[in-house]
């Protein structure tokens, strides 16, 4: 008997020490060297500029009316807010101290100057998968832009969510140890746009719901999930509730521009990643990735509603006028004194494509929620021929107006009776 109590006692000081070892052990440091491929001076910093726009960092680590890449956007989560932080060349405040090999580290594992682990609001699991060459270039282009001097926001978060080392064990498992590799199975195309997706533009993060540990669900793939209030619908290949019906030339037209004829427009986190991120791809970008999206198995979403692109309360409208659909609701009378002017009674858009409704998922569910935050927050999105905006209207309206003119949204346009509350307006503006 006491043999076996010696040698229980034995087993839990070697665990012990095991877990301290593993959870304080000081984060090791890799040499780092580019391939022979990667570009040197100007070329160098070009492939930079392009894959920094690409991985959409300017969007996390831009505060609201702050400067770019100085960090200081917050990210609300359940359990306390977290802060982006300053990526400029800063040497005080930002990374300007930081080597290379630091820099890697930080996007390849999430681990930060002093060893410290990272928060996964960093998407460092979709960066694992990035080659070294492309995190050097961003790197490279990084050091380039203006210097801000803008010390970090501290992060808020209750215990033991504030418990850095505690992220050891989540990384063990969810992050990706080793980056991306091409399939031999698939051509040049089809591998770019998987890297695209997988690693550089990191679609999942928002379009793939979370577990209770907050990593993504890999048997959910792309079904889509909600984001800030916002749902970020299923683009999987599902026809009914995905992207599967969608044609190659819309789907590009989406990804490059934020709208796509029959379909609507985007909002919210999506319309900012197009605005800063996916409209400055390539063409050839945007196809890959298209080829991409095409092949990821269907996933059916309860999140998005059948949409129906042309619903008998469209009949006889046109662009000034609703046809047989006139009533004298609150909702009504909103839409016809503050949206019809853009967005037209038939759904197509006045002075640009961008506010057509016709055919768009938001208008297509009942539940209203991106009607509802489009409403109050307004869209905003960049093009060659200047910006296409909507204004936020949380100021202009109650939330029983936002309530009633979004219910007439989905009646109209998509043919289905909405069940947006005020409670939810209201709910929606905190």
């Amino acid at each position: 008997m006491k043999r076996i109590l010696v040698a229980g006692c034995a087993f839990g000081v070697v665990l012990a020490i095991s877990a301290a070892c593993f959870f304080f052990w000081p984060a090791s440091i890799e040499e780092i060297q580019a391939t022979h491929a990667q570009p040197t001076g100007s070329a160098l910093v070009a492939k930079g500029e392009y894959l920094t726009k690409a991985a959409d960092c300017a969007a996390c680590h831009t505060a609201p009316g702050g400067q770019p890449f100085a960090g200081g956007r917050a990210f609300r989560l359940p359990f306390g807010t977290i802060y982006s932080s300053n990526i400029t060349p800063d040497r005080g405040t930002g990374i300007g101290r930081w080597s290379d090999a630091e820099f890697v580290r930080a996007v390849h594992r999430g681990i930060g100057k002093n060893g410290e682990d990272l928060y996964p609001a960093f998407p460092y699991t979709a960066y694992a998968l990035l080659s070294t060459d492309d995190v050097l270039a961003i790197r490279a282009y990084l050091s380039t832009v203006r210097p801000v001097s803008l010390r970090n926001t501290d992060n808020t978060l209750v215990f033991p969510f504030n418990q850095r080392y505690s992220l050891r064990a989540w990384k063990l498992l969810f992050v990706p140890t080793r980056p991306w590799e091409p399939s031999a199975a698939h051509d040049a195309a089809w591998n770019r746009g998987a890297y695209l997706a997988e690693a550089l533009v990191h679609c999942g993060e928002c379009h793939t719901p979370r577990n209770l540990m907050f990593a993504t669900k890999s048997g959910r793939k792309y079904a889509g999930t909600v984001v800030d209030g916002w749902k970020a619908y299923n683009i999987t290949s599902d026809k009914e509730t995905g992207i599967g019906a969608w044609s190659d030339a819309e789907i590009e037209q989406y990804l490059s521009s934020g709208h796509a004829p029959a379909h609507g427009s985007a909002g919210g986190g999506m319309a900012e990643a197009i605005d800063l991120s996916l409209r400055h791809l390539s063409s050839e970008d945007i196809a890959a990735l298209t080829r991409y999206l095409r092949t990821v198995p269907a996933q059916r979403s309860e999140l998005a509603a059948p949409v129906v692109r042309d619903p008998g309360t469209l009949n006889g409208a046109t662009a000034w006028s609703p046809g047989a659909d006139h009533d004298e609701s609150a909702g009504f009378q909103v839409f016809a004194s503050a949206c019809a002017s853009c967005h037209g009674w038939d759904g197509n858009g006045q002075q640009t494509d961008n506010a057509g409704l016709r055919g768009s998922r938001s208008v297509n569910d009942p539940a209203g929620a991106n009607v509802i935050r489009a409403v109050l927050e307004g869209i905003r999105i960049g093009s060659l021929g200047g910006h296409n905006t909507m204004p936020p209207f949380a100021d202009a309206y109650s939330d029983e107006e936002i309530a009633a003119v979004s219910n007439y949204l989905i009646a109209h346009f998509g043919g289905k009776r909405g069940n947006v509350t005020a409670a939810q307006v209201r709910a929606s503006r905190d």
